[in-house]
Formats: C-alpha cells, structure tokens, sequence
C-alpha cells in the first residue's frame, strides 16, 4: 500500500478582462492559449503542440451526425482547433466550458502532482505577462472555483482504480472522505449558499454546488462521486475515479494532502480492509454543515446512529489506513513506508493535531485557516461584517493570477504559506 498510484489534476481557471467586463468568456480563454504559444515562441521554448480535433471536429468523416448540424464557418472551426495546446511537459491547456484549463501529465506521486499544478499556474502566467508586455488586451485569470453570484468551476482530480473492486462499496466508503476532507484542504470562501445568500466564510468552495451522492454531471446536479469513467488504460483492468468536489488550492501542502490522503483511502478501499461503515444519513447536507462550520465542532448523522465532527470522521479513516499499513508492512509504516507516503502520512497526522489543537501551524499548512486569519485581521482592524463587499474583495484577490498581486503568493514568499 503507498499513494502511488497514477493521477492527474485538472483546474480551470476564473477569466476576467477588466476593460471589457461583459467579453466571452471562451474567446477570452483562447486568446490566454495564444498568448502562452507565443510566449514560449519568444522564450525559444518548444512549441505546444495542437491537439488533434480530426475525430471529432463537427462535418468531418467520422461525425456521425446529421448534416445540417454538423455544418460549421471556417471561422469557428479555426476557433475550434486552436481551443486546445500539448505541452512539452504533456499537459493540456484548453478552453473547457469558458475557462483556460490546465489538465496536468499523469503522474505517479502526490508531490509530482503538486509540482505539475504550480507548474500551470506559472503557464498561466507567462501568458498573461506576455499579453501585457506584447500590448494585447489586460487579462486577469484566478484560481478560484465560484463567482459568488451562484456559478462554479472545477478543479478535478482523477485516480486509476483497481476495476476489481465493486463500484458501489467503492462509493460507499468514499463519500464521508469526499464529504469532510475539505477540512484539510479546502481553499475558503466568503458566503454561504450558491449565490452568496447568506454571510459568513466557510471552509471550502465546492461544498454549496454539490446536489447528490452519486451521479455523472459535473456542471449540473453535481455529485459527491461521479460516475465518469475514462481510464485511458485497459478499461478491464482499471477505472477511472473522477473526483469533482475538491477545490482549487494555492497552498501547497493542501494540495498534497488533497490528493496524498485520497489515494491513501483508495488503496485501502482497493485492500479490502476498510472494516468500519461510516455512512452517512444526508451525506450532502453534511458537506454543506461541514463546510459552513470555521469552528470544526458541528456533527454529522451516521447511519449506525452516530454523530461525529468531520474531524472525528478523518481521523477515523487515517486509523483504519495505519492499521492496514502496520500490518502490510509489519511495523510503523511512519518509518517503513516509501518516502513520499511517510510525507503524506507524516502531513496528514500533523494538519488534524494542529485544527483539534488550534495551533497557530495550521495556518502555514491549511489553505482555509490561512485565509480566514488574513480576513479576520481585516474584520478587526476595519470592523466589517461578513457581508461586507471589501471582504469579497479580499477573497478574490486572494487567487489573483498577476505576480504580486496575488495574497497567497504573498503569504508564500513571506513564510507564512509553507512552499513544497
């Protein structure tokens, strides 16, 4: 058992050009792909390369649909094909429902993960310098997950997963994980509900957009555990797990624990040796509860008739992925592990101690402490409630894509966001 598996993580990235408030948001977001391919064009870089759309681009020979709909200009097909670049490093960045989406290479590590995800943060970013120094038109990407105004966009994670494994105790033993592993690494929001109805911050973004346990939608009706499943691999062999209730993280221990801790559950769903049934009663009224809770002192219906925190529930599946480990390796698994699970292990222990304990650390390792102790200075220092519009600002600003505009960045190279 060990957190290698294969994985990848997709974020789309919030789109904004401060002259032009009401532009397409989808033209925007080719423009940021341009932008980038002719930075790396300036920069003597290799050049990404164009994905392949010849399957699938609408009037080819293998559309199957009726003409009249296929038909397409050529100025939207030349749209089309150029939504979509290669990296040399085997990401793909293109535009997925109005946004610029950076879909990491797959990888075999939680840290590779975490290197590929600030590694398209910095695409991003060399696309917006280059718009700026080549005068094209000022374009401000975030790495956020709602609008605040009742829209959201994904930061996705996929994990191959052993198709042996029955798809239904699959689920079963990864939604309470799905529902409270936001408390170690959630990004922070200012508003309750989709539409920022109600004031107050919360632990993290995704939590208010989930409407049902199981389902394949990721726009609408979206699920604790999507059924989307793509493995590019032999499909008789291996699934695809499609986790879309995570947050895109700026931290970047969160999103090492985000993903280390996932494919910790994973391996010991995989073993067979997940002893307890934690089920939940209302499993998406519990994410919301959770996530709606700064304290961490709110209790969730267990089916069995329980009723623990989300920390309790955490600690209950980190007890169960040690005593499977203590046994497969025949001792501490902190000393015996490979190196990059002892790290996730190692991490995971010392986040839930610092939130049951308080401890100022937390804040250097949980992206929504880290957050919520930056708008509580502000709180404090100007008396604002938490509907007021400044602190919407602060979130927003928090994720801001443009060097040293961005909060956490800042945080970051101040020490007091630890970087990996």
């Amino acid at each position: 058992m060990s957190v290698h598996r294969v994985m990848g993580v997709e974020t789309e990235y919030g789109i904004f050009a401060p002259q032009r408030p009401g532009a397409d948001s989808a033209q925007l977001s080719a423009t940021v792909l341009e932008a980038y391919r002719e930075a790396n064009a300036a920069l003597d870089c290799p050049e990404p390369v164009r994905w392949d759309y010849s399957g699938t681009v609408p009037g080819s020979s293998t559309d199957r649909r009726p003409t009249w709909v296929a038909r397409l200009t050529a100025q939207e097909e030349v749209w089309y094909r150029g939504s979509s670049l290669v990296t040399a490093s085997g990401a793909r960045l293109y535009v997925d429902h109005g946004h610029p989406e950076h879909s990491s290479p797959e990888v075999m590590s939680p840290q590779e993960a975490v290197r590929y995800d600030v590694a398209g943060d910095l695409m991003m970013q060399r696309a917006m310098e280059h718009l700026t120094t080549s005068g094209g038109e000022p374009i401000v990407l975030f790495k956020n997950n709602v609008d605040g105004k009742g829209a959201s966009y994904g930061s996705h994670e996929n994990y191959l997963v052993d198709r042996a494994v029955p798809f239904d105790m699959l689920a079963d033993a990864l939604v309470p994980f799905l529902v409270t592993r936001g408390i170690c690494c959630g990004s922070g929001r200012v508003g309750l509900g989709p539409g920022s109805e109600e004031p107050g911050f919360q632990l993290w973004q995704r939590a208010d957009y989930i409407e049902r346990r199981i389902g394949l939608e990721t726009t609408v009706n979206r699920p604790i555990v999507n059924t989307r499943d793509e493995p590019h691999a032999d499909p008789a062999r291996w699934r695809r797990l499609h986790v879309i209730t995570g947050d895109a993280t700026s931290a970047q221990a969160s999103t090492l624990l985000k993903v280390g801790t996932t494919s910790l559950v994973l391996s010991l769903v995989e073993s067979g040796r997940m002893k307890e049934d934690l089920g939940l009663v209302d499993p998406v009224a519990a994410i919301r509860t959770i996530s709606h809770d700064p304290g961490l002192d709110a209790r969730v219906d267990l089916l069995d008739g329980r009723r623990l925190t989300g920390l309790e529930i955490l600690r209950r599946y980190q007890f169960h992925v040690l005593a499977h480990l203590r046994e497969e390796l025949g001792g501490d698994p902190t000393v015996l592990a490979d190196a990059d699970t002892r790290e996730v292990l190692t991490r995971w222990d010392a986040v839930l101690t610092a939130l049951e304990t308080g401890s100022p650390e937390a804040g250097r390792w949980v992206e929504w402490v880290a957050k919520r102790e930056l708008l509580e200075g502000f709180r404090a220092r100007d008396g604002l409630a938490w509907d007021d519009p400044r602190l919407v600002l602060v979130d927003l600003q928090w994720s801001h894509g443009t060097p040293g505009k961005g909060l956490a960045r800042r945080l970051e190279a101040r020490g007091r966001l630890e970087r990996l």
